[in-house]
Parts: C-alpha cells; sequence; structure tokens
C-alpha cells in the first residue's frame, strides 16, 4: 500500500512540473493566427507610398522621392510635340503659385505616344527652360506603360499595387495626385487643365 501512495506522488509531482500539451497548443494557435493574420499580397503592396521610390532626374542624378515627405505632388508624364505640350505652362504657374505651400510638380517625360517625346533629357530640358521657363523639377525619360514601365508607374496606375484605384496612362500629361504621406488620391484625366478647380481645391485643402 505505501510504494502505491509513493507511485501516485511521484505521478503527481510529474505533472506539476512538467509542462502542459494545453500550454503548448496555445502557443501554436496564437503563431497561427499570428500567420494568418499578415496581410494579403495586396494589402502589403498597397502599404507602398510614392516615398519609398527612387528615381533619376532629368540631368542623371538620383533623386530620392522620400525627400518629398509632408508635400503634395502632382507626378505628370510629358512630352514637346504633343497637342497638349501648352499645359507646361499651365504647370509651371502651378507651380509658381503653390510651391511655397508644400506643393511640387514632377514632370517625367515619356514617348509612349505617337513618338511625341522623341528627344535627348538634354534636348527635353532645353525645349522646357527655353520655351516655358519650367523650374519644378524634370525626370529622366522612362517608360510609363507596355512592358517597359517604370517601377513608379507600375505603382500609380494599379490598385493592386497603390491600394486606390486602376488607372492606366491614357496618353500625354495624365495627373496623378499625391498627398502629403506618399499616398494616391486621384488622377486628372490628360485633356483637363494643371489649373482646374479640382487641382487647386486639392491644393489648397488642409
Amino acid at each position: 500500500m505505501e510504494k502505491r501512495w509513493i507511485g501516485i506522488l511521484f505521478a503527481l509531482l510529474f505533472l506539476t512540473i512538467t509542462p502542459g500539451c494545453s500550454g503548448q497548443n496555445k502557443q501554436d494557435q496564437a503563431a497561427k493566427e499570428e500567420t494568418t493574420n499578415l496581410p494579403d499580397k495586396e494589402s502589403r503592396n498597397s502599404e507602398r507610398t510614392l516615398h519609398d521610390f527612387t528615381v533619376t532626374d532629368i540631368d542623371g542624378n538620383e533623386f530620392n522621392l522620400a525627400t518629398l515627405k509632408g508635400k503634395k505632388v502632382l507626378v505628370v508624364n510629358v512630352a514637346s510635340r504633343c497637342g497638349l505640350t501648352p499645359q507646361y505652362e499651365e504647370l509651371q504657374k502651378l507651380y509658381s503659385a503653390y510651391q511655397d505651400k508644400n506643393f511640387t510638380v514632377i514632370g517625367f517625360p515619356a514617348n509612349n505616344f505617337n513618338n511625341q517625346e522623341p528627344g535627348t533629357n538634354q534636348e527635353i530640358k532645353e525645349f522646357c527652360t527655353g520655351n516655358f521657363g519650367i523650374t519644378f523639377p524634370m525626370m529622366d525619360k522612362i517608360s510609363v506603360k507596355g512592358d517597359e514601365m517604370a517601377p513608379l508607374y507600375s505603382w500609380l496606375t494599379q490598385k493592386d499595387e497603390n491600394g486606390v484605384l486602376d488607372q492606366e496612362v491614357t496618353w500625354n500629361f495624365q495627373k496623378y495626385m499625391i498627398d502629403e504621406q506618399g499616398h494616391l488620391v486621384d488622377v486628372v484625366m490628360p485633356g483637363e487643365s494643371p489649373l482646374s478647380d479640382k487641382i487647386i481645391d486639392w491644393i489648397k485643402q488642409d
């Protein structure tokens, strides 16, 4: 009988000091829930902002878009031989009026539409400054559609990357509105003036 009680006591002692399976199960469940709660691919991509990109300016220098944190940005694909090329003048007026109010314009020359931007970076720069007095930042010539689309424009045009909307570039001078945190807000189509109420009202919003 004494041996029997000793055996029972040892069994109780073993159960007391050995981690229970229920505790491990809870840890496994927590790990499973943590994995389950990870953002899906679309959510992870949509967390990217304008500020995550680095591009090259028209002079060949690296331009980190994170330097624009705190500013509203109008990203525009531009061309020198387009019927909408006079919008350069309006873009410059917009930039001049609001550059001191945490706003900027960024121009991306692109030759995706009817060969309307065939020049080199240097030729584009001379055209813009000589004809329109452009002082807002101009970038290296890129592709804004197709297989060679620049990564920034992949983000701008696809909802699964920007988290807001799908809107491919339809022509030169399409305007993407980016807020102070680098998130896409909206798109203004090529034919609409850079001085439209939609854009100016957005710039003035707190």
